[in-house]
């Protein structure tokens, strides 16, 4: 499926935000476009149909706007990763190293089952840190992350480096 003009033209760069020197990509005016919404959905899934996902992991917050539509649309599960401290029941939580210092993520520990087949989804990825964080988080639930799935990249910063080259990478556009 072609990438619609639409889709690229929809997405804001809001400078400065949410601190000085961060260009934000603001996806809003794709959600509020139920076309633009669905050519993203279906974008997102296209290279990942038919092959057997049983779980889409997506990473706080942004993530889980298109997360669970990319989930339906595979015919598979929902799992939410989470900030450290956000989740109510027994977690595995993973830490990770950023510009600033360091973060965790977390996903209840019965999640996700031994063997099961994760794609990884979130918005857009910028330098890789936390989808490489949890890409482990879901090895260490025992499953096979099978895909990594963004509505943008952000080719400058070289996320995709940080992730498992052997691990198939789709991201819908890139900046």
């Amino acid at each position: 499926m072609k990438v619609p003009d639409g889709l690229r033209k929809a997405v804001r760069t809001i400078p400065d935000f949410p601190k000085p020197g961060i260009l934000f990509k603001d996806i809003t005016p794709i959600l509020g476009d139920a076309a633009l919404l669905a050519a993203s959905v279906a974008l997102l899934s296209e290279p990942f149909a038919g092959k057997g996902i049983t779980k889409v992991v997506a990473i706080e917050s942004r993530g889980f706007i298109l997360g669970p539509s990319l989930a339906l649309r595979l015919g598979a599960g929902f799992v939410p990763i989470r900030k450290k401290g956000r989740l109510p029941c027994e977690t595995l939580s993973v830490g990770y190293g950023l510009e600033y210092g360091t973060d965790a993520i977390e996903m209840h520990k019965d999640a996700i089952g031994f063997g099961e087949r994760v794609l990884i989804h979130d918005d857009v990825i910028a330098t890789g840190g936390t989808a490489a964080a949890c890409c482990d988080l879901v090895n260490r639930a025992g499953a096979r992350v099978e895909g990594f799935s963004f509505l943008m990249e952000l080719a400058s910063l070289k996320g995709r480096a940080a992730l498992c080259e052997h691990v198939p990478f789709h991201a819908v556009m890139a900046d």
